[in-house]
């Protein structure tokens, strides 16, 4: 499954919101810098999906706080 997500750094907490089924925003209080952020919105997004964190995998946007994740159920 492929989704869309806009990722919010700095932010008060670590969050997933779902805009509708392909749009999410990740909010979270990781800078995004050496790549910090993306392992967090990894992890944010797994325990979301309830999969793990091997099964996350950001195909577009590695340096952009817009992204395509592609999510595999197994």
């Amino acid at each position: 499954m492929k989704i869309n997500v806009k990722v919010i750094t700095k932010a008060h907490k670590n969050i997933v919101e779902k805009i509708d089924n392909k749009n999410y925003v990740v909010r979270t209080t990781t800078v995004p810098a050496d790549g910090k952020a993306n392992k967090v919105v990894q992890k944010l997004l797994a325990s979301y999906f309830d999969v793990a964190k091997s099964c996350i995998q950001i195909t577009k946007g590695i340096k952009s706080k817009n992204k395509i994740i592609d999510i595999d159920n197994g």
